[in-house]
């Protein structure tokens, strides 16, 4: 498991779509970081925050900011790596040597997982740097700042194991990723409905955005962890019949 976890890790790092999308997203989170910190130091918001009681932290202000683009940011790309998962070595006939290795499918639908993670964690963990920096300047909540950390990382996990098994059911990468941003999509605009008139507590629990919006805040909620821990065992159980049939056939 940890074999394929590392050739998946390596093989992404050689393609040029990786780099360019783990470039991309951070220049697009470090211009928004600088935005959102320019516009705090601006005197007149200093005055007003500092003349009103209860008035937000530097952690609430820039830290939740952040993080919440940088949901948005892995929402849209995402689908571009989770797409050449599976769904490419089908395309290019290495699935079937994969396997006929003597592998259990377990062991290689969680490599390829673990391996997708690990570069979304090296990508967290740059992106952190930004808020960490802030400790030089002012006041870091640390506590609220891991928790918010911690939701990302949740929801990485999430976005993943629905990748992952969305790139097993195609032959086509692009047919993957978009049905991939579909599936995203649709998690995110849900939550719509469940701020409607006919409010729905099944539309607000599925909404992968209001459990992520909660860690953000600090708030330590055992449904928001279930949500995404039920999510990333339930698309990785199916992803392991998925292939599990296509090797008995």
């Amino acid at each position: 498991m940890f074999t394929i976890a590392g050739r998946e890790l390596r093989s992404l790092f050689s393609s040029p779509l990786a780099w360019s999308v783990l470039s991309v997203v951070q220049l697009i989170l470090a211009i928004l970081f600088i935005i959102r910190l320019s516009l705090v130091l601006q005197p007149d918001i200093q005055s007003q925050l500092s003349m009103t009681p209860s008035a937000p932290s530097l952690t609430d202000i820039i830290v939740g900011h952040i993080f919440i683009w940088t949901g948005i940011i892995l929402l849209l790309a995402m689908p571009l790596l989770t797409m050449r998962l599976i769904s490419e070595e089908r395309k290019n006939k290495t699935l079937v040597l994969l396997m006929s290795s003597p592998v259990s499918m377990t062991s290689i639908v969680l490599g390829k997982y673990l391996g997708l993670m690990g570069f979304f964690v090296l990508m967290l963990a740059m992106v952190s740097l930004m808020p960490l920096s802030l400790v030089f300047g002012g006041q870091l909540d640390f506590g609220q700042f891991l928790i918010a950390l911690f939701g990302v990382l949740l929801l990485i996990g999430a976005l993943c194991a629905i990748g992952l098994y969305i790139s097993a059911l195609s032959d086509h990468p692009t047919v993957a990723a978009i049905s991939t941003f579909g599936a995203f999509l649709f998690l995110w605009i849900i939550d719509w409905a469940g701020d409607s008139e006919k409010y729905s507590g099944l539309f607000a629990y599925l909404s992968i955005t209001r459990h992520y919006q909660t860690l953000l805040e600090g708030l330590v909620n055992t449904t928001d962890i279930i949500y995404y821990v039920l999510i990333i065992v339930l698309f990785n159980i199916l992803t392991i019949h998925r292939l599990d049939s296509e090797r008995l056939q």
